[in-house]
């Protein structure tokens, strides 16, 4: 799976995926794709509700030109609450913008939806 669509999976699930449980769960740390290729570290930013997420790492395969030069930046940044345990907001890649959303599942849990014209993807994150 290329960088763009984990992003652009990960801006998705701000709103589409599973509805998580009914407490409030915090977003806040670090995560991995579940098939380990990138690690993003998330943390509530702007009004102290929204989430920002920033790509911290990629496994020696996915480091691709494309993928290195979004090191260390945010690739969501202010993704606004969309409901119980639900984020919405845009992913910016690659000079694009893609709408998505952020769903906590569980603790240790994180689904991401985002769509680029008509395809879309979802991707699953676990908590470092």
């Amino acid at each position: 799976m290329t960088l763009f669509k984990t992003i652009a999976a990960l801006a998705l699930a701000i709103g589409l995926a599973a509805p998580a449980a009914a407490q409030d769960l915090s977003p806040v740390g670090t995560w991995q794709t579940t098939t380990g290729e990138s690690r993003f570290v998330v943390s509530y930013c702007g009004d102290g509700t929204q989430i920002c997420a920033k790509l911290t790492w990629l496994r020696r395969d996915a480091r691709k030109p494309e993928n290195v030069a979004m090191l260390n930046k945010l690739v969501v940044n202010g993704a606004r609450p969309a409901g119980e345990n639900q984020w919405r907001g845009t992913v910016k890649y690659d000079g694009q913008t893609v709408d998505g959303s952020v769903t906590l599942v569980d603790e240790d849990s994180m689904q991401l939806s985002g769509c680029m014209l008509i395809a879309c993807k979802n991707v699953d994150f676990v908590r470092r």
